[in-house]
């Protein structure tokens, strides 16, 4: 990969499908910390985790859409294999500013702007008191 996107040549050496042939399906994504993990949904084994290089938010973005897994800290945006949780892409979003990130593909969308403005109330309030 070189200056944050896809490396044609290296994404083609690694095919996304794992080799027992896990569904997307029966993975389960967890982000926390600058982290995202994922879970194998019926036994909660742990199949990979990978943190963020850039941003410090607690909170992520996550948001799945058929085979790939995209991620969003502070302002910065990441394309991940579902499988793997090897970077596709990176796009810095350069000169938009960082916040609370929302996620939406034309397929699906989340409530994640909501559910991290709840928390960002809670968090600033706990530290008022």
């Amino acid at each position: 990969m070189s200056g944050g996107f896809l490396d044609d040549n290296a994404y083609a050496a690694h095919p996304s499908q794992p080799a027992n042939e896990l569904d997307i399906n029966d993975l389960l994504f967890v982000s926390f910390n600058s982290r995202v993990v994922a879970l194998h949904r019926d036994t909660g084994q742990l199949l990979w985790s990978w943190k963020s290089p850039k941003g410090r938010s607690k909170y992520l973005a996550i948001l799945v859409d058929d085979d790939q897994l995209f991620v969003s800290i502070d302002g910065y945006t990441y394309c991940l294999d579902p499988f793997s949780g090897r970077e596709i892409w990176f796009n810095p979003l350069k000169g938009h500013g960082y916040g609370i990130p929302s996620l939406a593909t034309a397929n699906f969308n989340t409530g994640s702007a909501a559910a991290a403005e709840l928390i960002a109330r809670e968090q600033q309030q706990r530290g008022a008191q």
